[in-house]
């Protein structure tokens, strides 16, 4: 291990030992050697540890504790063999113990608005920055498990910022019914045709395995259809479709929102990136048979399985085109009371934004899965007179470092649950 005194820079594949500081992005933690910024993985705040270097970059360098000399409290053994520097990238935290796990996102969640966001201390310590777990405990949770597949014709699961697969005998995240399934190699089990292997445990009962080859789905053992239960329906979709992985995500999610923008009868709500309607159809239980919802959603499968699924809601009005260009060219148009956004991982993006304040609605709830892409639209939302009243974040995704954000906007001159808001309203933003 190498001192650096003479100030020269970290090579990969060197090792060196360094006292590991804060929580970053990415399942990191932040060090320093001899001014060099060091992103480490498998390491807690506080701990001395010896670090190989992966990867050298023009002002960092990214490395894998791999030896722990000074250990945190909340340092835990791994459950799983495969989640240990050269192994499996899937899971960050596995080290982590699960209640620390949510301290060490909240952290995140709060640099990020900081830094990105432009939010104060004391703006963060009124909105009381935290994530709660999900029912069901950090292991066997994931509903859905994509393997990869290796020359070898090997399911698996891929290293950390590579392309390499590593064979794997379980996935101890994967939800049970899953973990059970002969796709891994140690069933005897082979998959020369295929690129990746799509595995689906339905919050409906359904087990689905389905392998893909250049794009197209191939049907192996199960239905080809699934079925969900979320927000007090049941839901019909193609096993490959998006869902969300946790099998409490859904109805979690559902209720963030419709509990933080409380639609009322008559409102108009817009449900954008809206993929197969599940806030839609939420907002029109509320809404009722005087109001009206609009989904707009630019992917094609998402599209078919709105018009499937809530076909029996007459005034829920579907929209196929991308968000901003629904809204450039006025296919779907202000006033509006209700809007809830729940884009990309790239974020909604500044016009959106800009176009989603001037159709004036009470509300904005914001649905976020990277909260860098989050703060920035909260700093965008806020040079346009708005801010972030209340934040909400849910460990969707345990022994990950991802981490959902559900956020409520409002005029920067009205408070959470003003009483002020009342159907005179619903001509635009709020009147003072």
């Amino acid at each position: 291990m190498t001192a650096h005194g003479d100030g020269s820079g970290l090579e990969e594949a060197e090792r060196v030992e360094l006292t590991v500081g804060a929580v970053a992005p990415g399942g990191h933690c932040v060090a320093r050697v001899d001014g060099q910024v060091v992103f480490v993985r498998h390491a807690l705040p506080g701990e001395r540890v010896v670090a190989e270097v992966t990867e050298v970059h023009k002002g960092f360098v990214r490395a894998d504790a791999v030896t722990v000399l000074e250990a945190a409290p909340d340092r835990v053994e791994q459950p799983c063999p495969y989640a240990k520097p050269g192994r499996c990238g899937g899971c960050d935290l596995q080290h982590v113990a699960p209640a620390a796990q949510l301290d060490w996102k909240a952290a995140v969640v709060r640099e990020q608005l900081t830094r990105l966001g432009g939010l104060t201390d004391t703006e963060l310590d009124a909105l009381g920055v935290r994530v709660e777990a999900l029912p069901g405990g950090p292991l066997g949770w994931r509903s859905r498990v994509r393997y990869a597949v290796d020359g070898a014709g090997r399911a698996g699961l891929l290293k950390h910022r590579s392309h390499e697969v590593v064979p794997i005998d379980r996935c101890l995240i994967a939800h049970p019914s899953i973990r059970e399934l002969p796709v891994l190699a140690p069933t005897g089990a082979r998959w020369p045709d295929a690129d990746t292997v799509e595995t689906v445990a339905s919050t409906g009962g359904d087990v689905a395995v389905t392998a893909v080859a250049d794009g197209v789905p191939r049907t192996v053992s199960g239905p080809d259809r699934v079925r969900e239960v979320a927000a007090g329906r049941k839901w019909t979709l193609p096993a490959s479709s998006f869902w969300q992985v946790h099998p409490a995500a859904a109805d979690t999610l559902v209720d963030a929102v419709l509990e933080l923008t409380d639609p009322r009868p008559g409102d108009r709500a817009w449900d954008l990136y809206g993929g197969a309607g599940l806030f839609a159809a939420g907002l029109a239980g509320r809404v009722g048979d005087t109001g009206r919802v609009t989904l707009v959603e630019s992917a094609a499968p998402g599209v078919a399985a709105a018009r499937e699924n809530l076909r029996d809601l007459p005034r829920v009005e579907i929209v196929s085109a991308r968000v901003e260009t629904a809204l450039a060219r006025r296919r779907i148009t202000g006033p509006v009371d209700v809007v809830v956004l729940d884009p990309p991982r790239s974020g909604a993006g500044a016009q959106v934004v800009r176009d989603v304040v001037a159709a004036g609605p009470r509300v904005v709830a914001y649905v976020a899965c990277d909260p860098a892409a989050f703060a920035r639209d909260v700093r965008t939302f806020a040079g346009l007179g708005w801010r972030l009243a209340v934040l909400r974040g849910f460990d969707l995704f345990p022994m990950t470092q991802h981490v959902e954000l559900v956020g409520l906007l409002l005029p920067a001159d009205v408070s959470a649950g003003d009483p002020s808001a009342t159907e005179s309203d619903k001509k635009g933003p709020f009147l003072t």
